[in-house]
């Protein structure tokens, strides 16, 4: 029987800075893939963008991961029908506190879940609207690309 969706590990608030900002001098650092995944499972909301004709729309959406995918719900309106026309997505999330931040972006293909034996699995897990609306689509992001930045807050240097 395949995992439950959405575990979230314990990573002191969302930073992991010190892992990937310890062999630079730089203000800002790539995230490694396999650890922006890390970044991704400590927060629970995120950003898609959809378009489909001449203006794309962004929406916040509280989210979980499934093994490398990203799942959310939606109630019927302008997601599901912006991806309906086009599957191509944007999603990104970040995280911050008095020392530093992240973001991590990652483009790929979003579609319903309509397989009833995985529709089934992610219903399991706790992933709630967080507003009182019923959303009955499960929506997964398959990413073709992640990337990640994180980088350190500080006074801006003096210019030259």
């Amino acid at each position: 029987m395949a995992a439950t969706p959405c575990s979230r590990p314990d990573i002191g608030g969302g930073l992991l800075l010190d892992e990937c900002m310890a062999d630079t001098t730089s203000p800002v650092s790539e995230i490694p893939e396999d650890s922006a995944w890390g970044y991704l499972a400590s927060v629970e909301v995120g950003r898609i963008a959809v378009s489909a004709g001449d203006l794309p729309e962004i929406f916040p959406v509280n989210f979980c991961l499934d093994g490398e995918s990203i799942v959310f719900r939606s109630a019927p309106g302008t997601k599901l029908e912006k991806l309906a026309i086009n599957e191509h997505v944007v999603f990104e999330a970040d995280g911050w506190n008095e020392e530093g931040g992240w973001s991590v972006v990652v483009k790929g293909l979003g579609a319903l879940i309509t397989d009833e034996e995985e529709l089934a699995r992610v219903k399991r897990a706790p992933l709630l609207p967080w507003i009182p609306t019923v959303k009955r689509n499960w929506v997964r992001i398959t990413p073709n690309r992640i990337t990640g930045r994180a980088f350190f807050f500080g006074p801006e240097p003096a210019q030259d």
